[in-house]
């Protein structure tokens, strides 16, 4: 440790002063060095209470606004000095993304929106997904995303943006988990599978009332596209042999009758081959479960290629 440097008293200056500012100079040198406030080692850009704006233009009326980081943990290094360690990475990041959702159209909409938190070159490090409820004509709702956790190996995050939005009318859209809709019946799809070209998409009907609920045959079925207008060209197939033989022989469509707390599946089967012609994608499927339900519209985003051609299979019941 340096010396402080001598003090040289005035003639006119009082010794007990002289004594304190020597003592200070001791106490200051000691001390060493420390990083900024708001900086840390790693690349990063700091974040402040309100989290480091985002330049995001977004899509379709959602844009990040924000990006805020955990704060980092001082270590103590050899020379005294202080420095920020990254956090470990073995529970949540503490990475959060602030967005803003604004509907300037005329209906109420459900959004579904992928957010990408990206490294410094521009590369995803992961995705997460939000669905924002009931966005009136006009409204402007703000919330929050979390990256969630990051392996050890990944980069540092520095920055978030919308990768995809999907809006479908507030009224169509899939029960919230753990609520039931006042018909008693909730319809959902699965992220479904995808091997060799061929795609399949599971329905699943659960009766969440209090009576009996029977459906038979096949689901009944709207292809929608980005504007949710009707698709055209396309045929739906009743059973998937006209698909794939792949996918296991199809049952034959009978009444399920489902009690309280039962469900039934159903699927969608389709290739996503591509030959002469232009490639056809339907974002949007309109499901009801049978003639007369309330519509729900889901997103399995059928890459249906140049096949035109869509399988469903019919409802059964499932194992519980």
């Amino acid at each position: 440790m340096r010396r402080p440097a001598e003090l040289r008293p005035a003639s006119a200056a009082p010794l007990f002063l002289l004594s304190a500012l020597a003592a200070s100079a001791v106490l200051l040198t000691a001390c060493g060095t420390e990083h900024a406030a708001g900086t840390s080692t790693d690349s990063r850009p700091a974040a402040s209470r309100d989290g480091t704006r985002i330049d995001d233009p977004g899509k379709d009326g959602v844009r990040v606004t924000s990006l805020t980081f955990p704060p980092a943990a001082p270590s103590p290094t050899r020379d005294h000095s202080v420095s920020a360690d990254r956090l470990p990475t073995d529970s949540d990041s503490g990475i959060v993304a602030t967005y803003e959702v604004t509907n300037d159209g005329s209906g109420t909409w459900t959004y579904s929106i992928v957010f990408t938190f990206m490294s410094g070159d521009g590369g995803a490090v992961t995705n997460q997904t939000e669905t924002v409820r009931v966005v009136g004509p006009g409204q402007t709702v703000r919330g929050t995303v979390r990256a969630g956790w990051l392996p050890s190996t990944a980069p540092p995050v520095t920055g978030a943006k919308v990768l995809e939005v999907t809006k479908v009318p507030a009224g169509e859209a899939p029960a919230e988990p753990g609520t039931c809709p006042a018909s008693g019946i909730r319809v959902s799809a699965d992220k479904g599978d995808a091997a060799m070209g061929l795609r399949v998409v599971g329905l699943h009907l659960d009766n969440c009332g209090k009576r009996a609920y029977t459906v038979e045959g096949y689901p009944l079925l709207e292809l929608l596209d980005d504007a949710l207008q009707p698709v055209d060209g396309v045929e739906i197939l009743h059973g998937s042999g006209g698909i794939t033989t792949g996918a296991g022989p199809d049952e034959r469509p009978r009444p399920v009758r489902l009690e309280p707390g039962e469900s039934a599946t159903a699927g969608l089967v389709w290739r996503n081959t591509t030959g002469a012609g232009t490639p056809v994608n339907v974002p949007y499927v309109r499901v009801r479960a049978r003639e007369g339900a309330d519509p729900v519209t889901v997103t399995p985003h059928l890459d249906l290629g140049t096949t035109g051609k869509l399988g469903v299979r019919p409802w059964q019941k499932a194992e519980r």
